[in-house]
């Protein structure tokens, strides 16, 4: 089942996810979903908050970034109830995106290293490091399970300039060539 994706301005992608065990109802049929959806909606990484499940569970692909990061070539891992735990003092800044903020890209600084703690599809446990652009699509799917958003990290200025943006993309003003599902 494809998803659609919640847009910004609503409010599950404001809540701080709860943790799920391996008892979730139908829990394999959800992450075959995401990744459905995922791949769908041509993302990256996908959130359960970004279709309306507010639980600490996201979806990362990175394959289609492999040219420019041989890093990320077989790059794909479901995370459950993860934790941050460490990221390093040492950062940069990159263009992101996001699926529920459509056409819509800004400049934001991120750790160029983490440390993660979390359970995969089978909940076997991971305590792991991770840098460059894994680090990133870790860090910006995690924020979401977080209820933080890519814009919440930009500068004020940008935060200024891009808030007329915001408020027309909550309202269904963009082009996407996959589902969503604006806030009520």
């Amino acid at each position: 089942m494809i998803y659609p994706i919640v847009i910004y301005g609503s409010p599950v992608l404001r809540k701080v996810a709860q943790e799920i065990d391996k008892d979730y109802p139908e829990l394999n049929k959800f992450i075959t979903d995401m990744w459905e959806t995922m791949y769908e909606s041509d993302g990256l990484g996908l959130a359960a908050p970004q279709v309306g499940k507010s639980i600490r569970l996201f979806v990362i692909d990175g394959e289609p970034l492999e040219e420019d990061e041989p890093a990320l070539k077989n790059f794909k891992k479901v995370f459950i109830n993860a934790k941050i735990i460490e990221s390093s003092a040492e950062t940069i800044s990159l263009n992101e995106g996001c699926l529920s903020i459509p056409n819509l890209r800004e400049e934001v600084s991120r750790p160029i290293k983490i440390r993660i703690d979390y359970f995969d599809e089978h909940f076997n446990h991971f305590d792991e490091w991770y840098e460059g652009m894994a680090a990133r699509v870790i860090q910006h799917e995690y924020d979401h399970i977080e209820g933080i958003l890519f814009t919440d990290k930009v500068s004020p200025l940008t935060k200024r300039l891009i808030k007329g943006k915001l408020a027309s993309i909550s309202k269904g003003k963009f082009s996407v060539d996959y589902k969503f599902r604006l806030p009520k």
